[in-house]
């Protein structure tokens, strides 16, 4: 049975978009621009939270090797967005539809003017037909002012919009019931509540390009969940990923919501790192 949800939050990891030798893969960003489009087309508002402008601005300049890491990635965020975006407008314009670069810091979460205003702009933007590009500004959030990864971004994002489902792509199926590369595991297809053992599951690796890994989805999965949003993992290097998902055909994992959305939303202070439940004011 296909699924029926009216908003989705679309998360795309690094490792989804960009290949091996660390350059952006625009035939991948093509083929999920593809599929947004025709989600859009049904009716489905779509926010896109996209990871990437690193690997974009490697594309375009060579950094020395002398130069410090946050520096190099600022370098490259500043140069790369632009072309990230630019990747994303003209694939999104084939189709007839606009899309909107929205560069946040974890600051603007902090501040209620900020996140009203932000919130705000994301709302236009769907009401007029636009599909918004997401991203963390790199240029700006360096060491402490970074989220953990673009993961935890989309869960705010979701949670801030009150979406249906969230649908996090990463470069795996899922979430295994032991190492993924051994044989005889398989991909948990679908988890109920809070899971205390499911870290025992997963590998702590971060992925090559990325700076979260699963335990972090999964960690942000449930805190989603448990606010009646839906969550799904799944492998956004494999074809027609999202078209598979939502007609309910894909093996991939998927967090079981709460009966109904509570009202509640995603905390946005950080303290500790941590997500709390708070009444919506």
């Amino acid at each position: 049975m296909k699924l029926e949800y009216k908003k989705i939050v679309v998360k795309v990891g690094s490792n989804v978009i960009t290949q091996a030798n660390g350059l952006p893969d625009e035939v991948r960003i093509e083929h999920l621009v593809n599929q947004l489009a025709d989600i859009k087309k049904q009716g489905i508002e779509v926010i896109l939270v996209s990871s990437g402008a690193v690997a974009s601005g490697r594309s375009l300049i060579k950094v020395s090797e002398k130069q410090d890491a946050v520096t190099t990635r600022q370098l490259l965020a500043a140069i790369g967005q632009v072309k990230l975006i630019n990747t994303y407008s003209n694939f999104f314009v084939a189709h007839a539809i606009q899309c909107a670069q929205v560069l946040v810091t974890k600051e603007d979460f902090r501040d209620r003017a900020h996140y009203l205003n932000m919130k705000n702009c994301l709302q236009i933007l769907l009401q007029n037909e636009v599909i918004p590009v997401v991203n963390e500004n790199d240029v700006v959030s360096v060491t402490e002012l970074m989220f953990t990864d673009n993961d935890e971004l989309a869960g705010l994002i979701a949670s801030m919009l009150n979406a249906d489902a969230l649908i996090i792509l990463s470069n795996v199926n899922g979430i295994y019931n032991g190492d993924p590369k051994v044989e005889g595991s398989a991909v948990i297809e679908e988890i109920n509540g809070s899971v205390t053992n499911l870290a025992s599951f997963i590998q702590t690796g971060k992925s090559q390009f990325g700076r979260g890994g699963m335990i972090t989805k999964s960690t942000m999965a449930q805190k989603v969940a448990k606010l009646g949003i839906t969550v799904h993992i799944a492998n956004g290097t494999k074809d027609d990923v999202l078209t598979s998902l939502l007609n309910n055909e894909l093996v991939h994992t998927r967090f079981v919501p709460e009966k109904s959305k509570s009202g509640k939303k995603m905390d946005c202070s950080f303290r500790n790192r941590r997500y709390r439940n708070s009444q919506t004011k």
